[in-house]
């Protein structure tokens, strides 16, 4: 009977192909939702800052499981964890796609971030499993290409819906890719036994877990309308801050942890963990900052705002394989410097727009951006999974997943708290949404969002600058 190790070498391209699907349905979904959040937050009589919790909820629920699901995927087996998620995922579009109200919509979203948990968490263990370290870059770089792929065709495709029919037929177009990823992944997996593990999942850990990232999401969203100094923001904060000291307490002394720390003892892998949350909460803030800035401030229709959406993907779709491959070649360190450099300039250009930019600069400013997060981002990934142990797969995809998604939380919250209290200390008066008119003030506010982005990813850049130096020293004294 063949192993398992060898049926996922065998078969690495169709399982990257299932793999990367799933990866083309969740960004898909992201970014139809992005460039439609205007018209939505229109038709449902919320604000803009109510409607971004159709984003959040979805990155809180999916922050807050994917730890869970890692551990269960290197328990129960990494494919047969990915096949529930894929599910989950596919009837959570469907369900999305028929609702009509804010809450109903939240709550579809959540039973879709729970199928999406279980394919995040595994899905960089599964491609780190099946390709070799001299093709696991190129792997992890294709797969990054299916991301900017899946957020290329959403805009234009976003756009092309909610010019025609109602904004809750853009979920449905996830269901017909989830059909196709769930028939290939019962035909290549059929009859294939994955080893599993005889330990029990750690429940005290998954609760303190839980009460540590749910409060503490919740506060840094809702304390835009509630003010970061009410009561109950502030009991939200302590609620996070004690479960999360209770949760590495616990860890430290479990025997069958749901985070293992010790993979933190690697310094290199602590420290490409961190520079992707600088770069998540980053770039972040331009994914939900710009669709309001060329629709609002610019007056452009969701089809020609979603022509400048497009950049970033298309180029992030080229960039991401190409980068994978150099790493392979040439090393990830110095590509994930230049990557956050550029990041970090696009980010400060970005900064100084006006209500009647140069269009082609505009499109230049958000291609800087867009180069450098596809520099970035795949050599990145495979430093992260190059450093975790075998057995280790599921939690350390798990644990690099949740630093993206909890920087994409915590991006989108800064970054709108910033606008909003740029406005008001700009109108006299506190404001939620975009005031019509007021250009100067949205401008002002959006200035403040990208600045403080940009400053984020610098210090992202020296991070990686001082990971270069010390992985050249190391190399060094191992020749010596």
């Amino acid at each position: 009977m063949e192993t398992g190790n060898s049926i996922f070498y065998r078969k690495k391209w169709a399982i990257l192909l299932i793999t990367v699907l799933s990866t083309f349905m969740s960004t898909l979904d992201s970014s139809i939702v992005n460039v439609a959040l205007p018209t939505m937050a229109e038709d449902l009589k919320v604000t803009t800052g109510e409607i971004a919790w159709v984003v959040s909820a979805y990155l809180i629920v999916v922050s807050v499981l994917i730890l869970f699901f890692g551990r269960l995927g290197d328990l129960k087996g990494q494919a047969k964890i990915f096949r529930f998620g894929l599910l989950i995922f596919t009837a959570g579009s469907f369900l999305c796609g028929v609702t009509h109200s804010l809450p109903l919509l939240i709550g579809a979203r959540v039973i879709q971030a729970v199928g999406a948990a279980g394919t995040m968490a595994n899905s960089q263990g599964i491609i780190t499993r099946t390709f070799p370290p001299e093709e696991r870059g190129r792997a992890l770089g294709i797969n990054g290409a299916f991301v900017a792929l899946g957020a290329l065709v959403g805009p234009p495709l976003g756009s092309l819906i909610i010019s025609f029919t109602s904004w809750e037929y853009l979920f449905w177009v996830n269901v017909p890719v989830g059909v196709v990823a769930m028939i290939a992944n019962i035909k290549i997996f059929s009859g294939f036994q994955e080893k599993t593990v005889d330990e029990t999942l750690d429940v005290p850990g998954t609760v303190l877990f839980t009460l540590g990232i749910t409060p503490f999401f919740f506060a840094l969203e809702y304390g835009q309308a509630a003010g970061y100094a009410s009561p109950l923001i502030l009991g939200a904060f302590a609620v996070s801050a004690a479960a999360t000291a209770g949760f590495f307490l616990v860890e430290r002394k479990a025997e069958m942890p749901l985070l293992d720390l010790r993979i933190f003892r690697n310094k290199w892998f602590s420290v490409s963990i961190f520079c992707a949350f600088t770069s998540f909460v980053a770039i972040s803030c331009s994914n939900i900052i710009l669709p309001f800035y060329l629709q609002n401030a610019l007056k452009l229709s969701p089809g020609g705002a979603g022509l400048y959406l497009t950049i970033y993907p298309l180029i992030l779709a080229l960039t991401a394989p190409a980068s994978g491959y150099l790493s392979d070649k040439v090393g990830s360190e110095i590509l994930t410097l230049i990557g956050l450099f550029l990041t970090c300039a696009g980010l400060f250009l970005m900064a100084f727009l006006t209500d009647s930019p140069i269009r082609w600069v505009m499109g230049l400013y958000i291609g800087v951006m867009s180069l450098g997060n596809g520099l970035f981002q795949s050599p990145n990934n495979s430093l992260v999974m190059s450093m975790v142990p075998p057995e280790k797969l599921g939690v350390g995809g798990s644990v690099n997943a949740l630093v993206r998604n909890m920087g994409m939380v915590v991006g989108i919250a800064v970054s709108t708290a910033i606008l909003y209290s740029g406005m008001s200390a700009k109108i006299g008066h506190l404001v939620t949404g975009y005031v019509e008119g007021r250009n100067d003030a949205f401008l002002f506010g959006m200035k403040l969002a990208y600045l403080t982005a940009a400053g984020v990813c610098l210090v992202g850049c020296a991070v990686t600058a001082l990971r270069l130096r010390g992985r050249k020293k190391e190399r060094g004294r191992s020749a010596g």
